[in-house]
């Protein structure tokens, strides 16, 4: 079997970036300033606001429980693309894409809340897509993680919690094989061209949340996949240095 080392790393991208090289990317805190938590997280030309809404209630099902719950809704902007996107409102149903990225990051952020130490209310994730150019669930998760923790956070600066239950950071990337090479964070020219599609979610410990790996054209090697949890591993723990960034400053 190839070596991952040997795997053909010499495509051009834009920038000069390098193929394990995430794009320049930005958390800006309290960008809505009537949300509990806000984040807007620039990768590339991706925009993505993410911001955290708290609820003194929970789903009938978890009624009485004694555990809280974190959910997400994820839309775009008609003009987050090149050209206009019908809103989901119009068409009167929201789409599967947007049921499957909704539910992604949901599970993403769970993943990293105790939920029993949250106490029965809700944390409402709504991230909305501004400008779109590949990775927008990815982008969406990093920054939702920053607002849910900078409102977990304010809890506790009230006194309404003892300490946040945000066991850990969580944050996500993509990687592909565009043109026989392993590529970190693709930008929406070589998403629609990759052989293979990839979205890595991850914890600050290294825990494997969730992985999806799609081979739009060629089967793909085990060599190749190793490289690609190889660079989407290392993509996120740049990721979660800046989230701790973030909140390690001001409030």
């Amino acid at each position: 079997m190839t070596s991952s080392t040997e795997l053909p790393q010499t495509i051009f991208r834009s920038g000069d970036r390098k193929a394990n090289s995430l794009r320049p990317t930005r958390l800006i805190p309290n960008f809505v300033a009537t949300a509990e938590g806000s984040v807007l997280i620039e990768v590339g030309n991706t925009r993505v606001l993410c911001n955290a809404t708290v609820e003194s209630s929970v789903p009938g099902w978890l009624r009485n429980s004694g555990k809280g719950w974190v959910t997400a809704e994820y839309s775009m902007l008609p003009r987050a693309t090149l050209t206009r996107t019908p809103r989901e409102s119009e068409r009167g149903k929201i789409g599967g894409r947007t049921h499957e990225i909704q539910r992604l990051i949901g599970r993403s952020l769970r993943s990293v809340v105790d939920l029993k130490a949250l106490g029965e209310r809700s944390i409402i994730l709504d991230c909305d897509v501004l400008q779109a150019d590949g990775g927008t669930r990815t982008a969406a998760i990093t920054g939702a993680c920053a607002a849910l923790a900078l409102a977990l956070n304010r809890l506790v600066a009230a006194g309404t919690l003892p300490k946040s239950p945000m066991k850990e950071l969580v944050a996500a990337t993509s990687v592909g094989i565009v043109e026989g090479s392993v590529l970190l964070d693709l930008a929406y020219e070589e998403d629609s061209q990759a052989e293979v599609d990839m979205n890595v979610v991850m914890t600050a410990s290294g825990g494997l949340v969730e992985t999806q790996a799609t081979a739009e054209r060629e089967p793909y090697t085990r060599a190749q996949l190793s490289l690609m949890l190889d660079y989407a591993e290392a993509g996120i723990r740049d990721l979660v240095v800046l989230q701790q960034q973030l909140l390690q400053g001001p409030a």
